[in-house]
């Protein structure tokens, strides 16, 4: 995938959140392991009734999951990183938006993330140096 290839776990995370990062850890593995379709139909019943996750919550969640999970600190741990981070989110009654496309400059390489006021979240790279293919954002008040 396109993170660095340098592991950054984010030290100072609070134990409870630790703790809930860890229970999110293997749901967020178990889904990175399903299609594409039945990921978003899983992240689209999550969303209902959360509130958009501001860019301070998702850095939070995501650091969450990079701080007790190797894996998703690693170069190949977006897809897990990211649901994680999504579903830490929930618990808290907030959701970013999950998303998941490409690089725009060669070579061609996949990538999932979380974005928070339409910026990437911690990722390191411009705005607009990924092209969006799936994108699960927060549902408008009616729960849709």
């Amino acid at each position: 995938m396109t993170t660095p290839s340098a592991l950054e776990r984010p030290t100072g995370v609070p134990f409870t959140r630790r703790l809930a990062a860890r229970l999110v850890l293997l749901p967020a593995f178990a889904l990175s392991l399903l299609p594409p379709r039945r990921i978003r139909a899983v992240l689209g019943l999550a969303r209902r009734r959360a509130r958009p996750a501001t860019a301070a919550e998702a850095k939070h969640a995501r650091d969450a999951m990079c701080a007790v999970s190797l894996r998703c600190a690693g170069p190949k741990g977006c897809l897990p990183r990211s649901l994680g981070a999504a579903l830490l989110c929930r618990l808290s009654g907030t959701w970013p938006t999950w998303c998941t496309g490409v690089r725009v400059v060669p070579p061609f390489t996949a990538h999932a993330w979380i974005e928070a006021d339409g910026r990437p979240v911690d990722e390191g790279v411009p705005d607009d140096y990924f092209t969006r293919l799936m994108t699960v954002a927060p549902a408008n008040r009616s729960g849709r």
